[in-house]
């Protein structure tokens, strides 16, 4: 038996989820993946607005990459479901993959037009609309449940490298070897997972549902299963609030950093990486800590400490305060974005894993369409200030209702025999 000594060292390890071979992996092909990934994200809007002069065409190409998903994820969850998800990555990986070295083509040869962003990017959205949520109903797969919560964390951290590592990395390649090489490297590092992924096999599950069950049943048992599991219901519309208003940055930043702080690319690569240094650390203490579960003050306040710093980075004028601040923005809400993605799997049972990730999917990123169309029309119509201002305030503005729902109900369940 492990000692005491043995136990606490397990509990506070931040990387106990690597100890799985599938999930090490999985965890090293994302590292790599995630910086290209992170590359085309910085390249991608700038291009855009260096193409456009619009902040609200800037946020057309966001909007339309994350249509698909708010469109189609209902069904989605149910593929997924119903296929192994390891066969489904591979398909989406590869199909990412072409997707990219299409654009980083036509950037390269100097033939690029915006109308090209719109297409790829609608076409990357469809492609997202399978990925994102089987990414996320594969870890327990990867890591099982007793570590899903750190390896939930361990993947946001790799994100948030990726988000250091990846927009500095392509503000120094658009400054001194041009744009068209962060879209190739973007579309060669989908390899890494396509190898990972071929060493791995996925721990056994319990039971899919029957593959002649209707799709639209299928979709509707998924809501009511939500509907049903009210700490699921809470979370996701938190989410729903935090994930359409919050992450707006690749319409707010580079706005912000050519109009306001008067910065050139690398500048502005260099303010992302600073928002992902705060990101990351916000991971690593939820890593930390996940043996002890999500904590509730992350559902409560946090949300609206992200809104705070949003406004906050809205006011500031010097470059170094506007990369704290986005840092901080970054911290909180990472720190919020993997707790409720662990508060969801831990309370969601395999058969319904993949639609609850679909619905997940759905309100975290399927919202931003909204928030990229919202941030936009701010910014055009007023200021890139008035759009960090206009996003922050509006979180705060809608989870007040939320807090006040919440404590109406659980007085009212305190007051029950």
């Amino acid at each position: 038996m492990p000692t005491t000594d043995q136990l606490k060292k397990n509990f506070n390890n931040p990387f106990i989820a690597l100890r799985h071979k599938n999930f090490r992996y999985y965890w090293i092909g994302m590292c790599v993946s995630l910086i290209g990934t992170w590359m085309q994200n910085i390249a991608q809007p700038w291009l855009a607005y260096t193409l456009t002069k619009s902040p609200f065409l800037l946020s057309l190409i966001g909007a339309l990459q994350f249509t698909p998903v708010l469109l189609f994820s209902l069904f989605a969850g149910v593929i997924i479901d119903k296929f192994a998800k390891k066969k489904i990555l591979i398909f989406t990986q590869f199909a990412s993959m072409v997707i990219t070295l299409i654009l980083a083509i036509l950037v390269w040869s100097g033939d690029v037009r915006y109308w090209h962003l719109v297409v790829m990017a609608s076409a990357l959205g469809i492609v997202n609309t399978f990925d994102m949520p089987t990414r996320q109903a594969f870890v327990v797969e990867l890591a099982g449940r007793e570590d899903l919560m750190n390896a939930i964390a361990l993947n946001s951290s790799i994100f948030n490298v990726a988000r250091i590592i990846g927009p500095a990395l392509a503000g120094i390649v658009m400054n001194y070897v041009g744009i068209g090489d962060c879209f190739f490297a973007n579309s060669i590092s989908f390899g890494a997972v396509l190898i990972s992924l071929f060493f791995i096999k996925p721990l056994p599950i319990t039971a899919k549902p029957k593959d002649n069950s209707k799709i639209f049943t299928d979709i509707k048992d998924g809501i009511k299963y939500i509907f049903k599991n009210r700490i699921i219901l809470d979370t996701i519309l938190v989410i729903a609030i935090v994930g359409t208003f919050g992450p707006n940055f690749s319409v707010l930043v580079p706005v912000f950093a050519k109009e306001v702080l008067h910065q050139k690319e690398a500048g502005f690569g260099i303010l992302m990486s600073l928002m992902g240094v705060g990101s990351f650390i916000g991971a690593m203490i939820v890593a930390t800590t996940s043996r002890s579960g999500p904590k509730r003050v992350m559902m409560n306040a946090v949300p609206l400490l992200v809104g705070i710093f949003l406004i906050i980075t809205g006011y500031t004028n010097a470059y170094f305060l506007t990369g704290l601040s986005l840092a901080f923005t970054g911290f909180f809400f990472v720190s919020f974005s993997s707790s409720a993605n662990s508060t969801i799997q831990l309370n969601t049972s395999d058969e319904y894993r993949g639609r609850v990730m679909s619905i997940y999917s759905l309100v975290f990123s399927g919202s931003t369409p909204i928030g990229n169309l919202y941030a936009g029309a701010f910014t055009q119509g007023f200021s890139s200030r008035i759009g960090f201002v206009a996003c922050g305030l509006i979180i705060i503005l809608l989870m007040i209702p939320l807090y006040l729902y919440r404590s109406r109900r659980e007085s009212g369940q305190g007051l029950m025999p």
